[in-house]
């Protein structure tokens, strides 16, 4: 019967190719993990966007032409709401800059139909501030 360091030293390439094989499984694994949080977050990030822009159209709308349904307050917790989703599977910096855009809204989306200055500026800088947390989240992809 062979010693192990002989049947080491005579099984050294496929050892070898096991090893390989293993690491190589391994990487293939976590790469293809991060390759899908990077998608994720990536077609997250595009649809807060979106969101974003339609909820400023409400406020545009509920600003420069009260009388247009569009502008109804109202309407704009739709976008808020699906913000404040797509926001779970973003980096923490996102998820708390919506909770922050669902808070200014509860307190301000009233005062939108009184046409209130500072109502329309503390939405517009929460909106901002999303929309420069989910740029820098995508940006951050790699």
């Amino acid at each position: 019967m062979a010693s192990i360091g002989e049947q080491i030293r005579r099984n050294t390439v496929a050892l070898i190719s096991l090893v390989v094989a293993i690491t190589s499984l391994g990487y293939n694994t976590w790469r293809n993990e991060a390759s899908e949080g990077n998608r994720n977050i990536r077609v997250a990030g595009m649809e807060t966007i979106q969101e974003l822009a339609g909820l400023q159209q409400v406020v545009f709308f509920g600003r420069f032409q009260p009388e247009d349904f569009r502008g109804d307050p109202r309407v704009g917790w739709v976008h808020v709401l699906a913000v404040n989703d797509y926001a779970a599977v973003m980096p923490s910096q996102v998820m708390l800059a919506a909770d922050g855009l669902v808070a200014t809204w509860q307190s301000n989306f009233a005062a939108l139909a009184e046409q209130d200055e500072q109502a329309y500026a503390d939405i517009d800088r929460q909106i901002d501030a999303v929309k420069a947390a989910t740029l820098a989240a995508l940006a951050e992809l790699n």
